[in-house]
């Protein structure tokens, strides 16, 4: 798996670490079961700080698409899924969009809604 950030970026490097990932597992070339590399070894290899490393795989934990277990290190979870995590990122486009127009974010839940009920 290749990891790349771009410290120029806007996006915050923990945030770009995640992408790597979330983008590997949407397109496949991460599979559940699959360890991620050591947050020290990463970080190492990056050029930044470990704990932004541990940022990144924090979010991914939340989102669950990796679980981080003592002494084993980041891994893939059999829930993490290509389409999943597609979904996960046009989730986060929609919210990115509706806050960059201002929208509340109990508007976008009523769109969300919405567009559920029109799919019955």
């Amino acid at each position: 798996m290749l990891f790349r950030v771009d410290p120029n970026s806007p996006l915050p490097l923990a945030d770009q670490v995640a992408a790597c990932v979330r983008g590997a597992v949407a397109d496949g070339t991460v599979r559940p079961g699959e360890r991620l590399p050591a947050a020290g070894r990463l970080a190492e290899s990056l050029g930044i700080n470990v704990h932004t490393v541990l940022r990144g795989y924090q979010q991914l934990r939340d989102e669950g698409l990796i679980e981080l277990r003592r002494g084993r290190g980041a891994v893939v979870t059999a829930t993490a899924s290509p389409g999943r995590t597609r979904l996960l990122a046009h989730a986060r486009d929609l919210v990115a969009e509706a806050r960059g127009l201002g929208m509340a974010d109990e508007d976008v839940l009523a769109l969300v809604r919405a567009s559920l009920a029109e799919g019955r």
